[in-house]
């Protein structure tokens, strides 16, 4: 009879974290992240099953957002958001990005801000001089 060895809590998956954390909504989404490159695990791109441990570095990509994050501690059930904010720390320098992109974000025009609707019958019969249909 052998014994049973309990789990070792202190590594996970790094797709089973990034969904812990509530990084991706769903773990398959966190899986194709990673397989996309969009997750480096300590500056490196790696596989969804190589192990993460506390004070390793990930850098997401989300959209157009990048965020650096310490891992504080580790988790592979989903929990809720309160629990899941402890499982990382952003970096400060991260923040700071963030935070300029979403103040340039801001100042930028929206698209399409000039558009006003669907074009006119004026405006289709220029459209349709210029494209060559």
């Amino acid at each position: 009879m052998s014994a049973h060895v309990p789990p070792d809590t202190d590594r996970t998956r790094l797709d089973k974290w990034l969904w812990a954390a509530r990084f991706y909504k769903h773990r398959t989404a966190a899986t194709d992240a990673v397989d996309g490159g969009k997750v480096k695990l300590n500056g490196m791109a790696v596989k969804p099953a190589r192990e993460v441990r506390p004070g390793d570095r990930i850098e997401i990509t989300i959209d157009e957002d990048v965020r650096v994050v310490v891992v504080r501690a580790i988790a592979d059930k989903r929990g809720p958001a309160s629990v899941a904010q402890t499982l990382y720390e952003e970096t400060q320098d991260s923040l700071a990005r963030r935070e300029a992109a979403r103040e340039t974000r801001k100042l930028a025009a929206t698209p399409g801000a000039d558009l006003h609707g669907r074009p006119t019958k004026r405006d289709r019969r220029r459209i349709d001089r210029f494209g060559g249909f």
